[in-house]
């Protein structure tokens, strides 16, 4: 299958129960764009991204022709680049909606909506029993976690996530109906119902805590915000769907997407082009089997794109956030 079998360049590797694959998916949806996607297993192994050369681990991943974006920051900051407002694809992000956008997204993932829902999953639930689940989220999180230590932490997570839903809640109470203030929704909901959703709708939380009754605005919120992504989703392309050999063949035909390598010299780091450097998250799923490695060709105050080999010889690039991604200068022994 032919690199043309990917609407615009673009293959969106996912899993459906991932909350982040859901936000880039609506974004997709909301903003009218064709791509193509390959549903990736929801636990590692993932042979496609091995095939691609990539070590990260976390999901989903975007590769746009032979360049792979990962973190769904970088993801979405991308295609806000790469598709401008048009008829075709309208605008979900304005200059005045921009920075309520960026504080949805601190309040979500890294004041710690995320990571606290995370730990409010029902001690009973199915994947808490199943060892290969288990193994998965020990290399990933670390081997102090297991289903015993997540269920003494449950309460305290609790805690935490009304308080988030208190938050949530207080944006509405001057009768707003979208975080903005805007017509619609825009790119500031999106950074904060994809969480809520989750909670909500995959984590079934305890009903004497979380439900519409305690929290009318933020489930009207919700409420509203998928009806609106239905209703893109009918006007807007379907994805393609694509196998994964036919997805990495895809990937490794066709040409980068991207040509303008450049380092800021000026950067903190004082790193330059070409040097040998190691690329990982430093908020989980950054151990050392799923640190890349290559050659770094971009770096400047918002993205950090380093080349690497994929094991059949192509020349892949991989992007990713400064923001909770760290580069270091790596040595050759490192690489073996």
């Amino acid at each position: 299958m032919s690199a043309q079998a990917a609407p615009n360049g673009i293959i969106l590797f996912h899993y459906p129960q991932s909350p982040y694959g859901r936000r880039v998916r609506w974004y997709l949806a909301l903003r009218g764009i064709a791509y193509a996607e390959c549903i990736q297993p929801w636990i590692l192994p993932r042979p496609d991204m091995e095939a691609l050369g990539v070590h990260y681990r976390r999901s989903p991943v975007m590769a746009i022709g032979r360049d792979i974006y990962v973190d769904s920051r970088m993801i979405l900051r991308k295609l806000e680049e790469l598709f401008p407002p048009s008829a075709e694809h309208p605008a979900l992000s304005t200059k005045e909606t921009e920075g309520m956008a960026a504080l949805m997204n601190k309040f979500v993932v890294d004041v710690g909506v995320f990571s606290k829902a995370v730990g409010i999953m029902r001690p009973d639930r199915a994947a808490l029993q199943d060892p290969a689940f288990v193994k998965d989220r020990q290399s990933f999180i670390g081997k102090g976690w297991s289903p015993t230590a997540a269920a003494n932490a449950r309460p305290e997570n609790l805690a935490h996530v009304r308080q988030c839903f208190d938050i949530a809640e207080s944006l509405f109470a001057d009768g707003r109906r979208w975080v903005a203030s805007t017509s619609g929704p825009s790119l500031a909901d999106l950074e904060g119902v994809w969480a809520f959703d989750w909670i909500i709708s995959d984590l079934e939380p305890p009903p004497e805590y979380f439900s519409e009754a305690i929290y009318p605005k933020v489930y009207d919120w919700r409420k509203r915000f998928k009806e609106s992504v239905k209703a893109a989703r009918q006007q807007a392309p379907k994805p393609v769907a694509l196998k994964g050999q036919d997805a990495v063949d895809a990937t490794l035909t066709a040409g980068s997407s991207d040509q303008t390598p450049g380092v800021d010299l000026g950067d903190p780091l004082g790193l330059e082009e070409g040097t040998l450097v190691e690329l990982y998250p430093t908020d989980g799923g950054g151990s050392a089997p799923f640190k890349d490695q290559g050659r770094l060709w971009r770096l400047d105050k918002n993205e950090v794109a380093i080349s690497v080999q994929a094991p059949s010889g192509e020349e892949v690039r991989i992007h990713a956030p400064r923001w909770h991604f760290r580069v270091k200068k790596a040595s050759a022994r490192s690489m073996l």
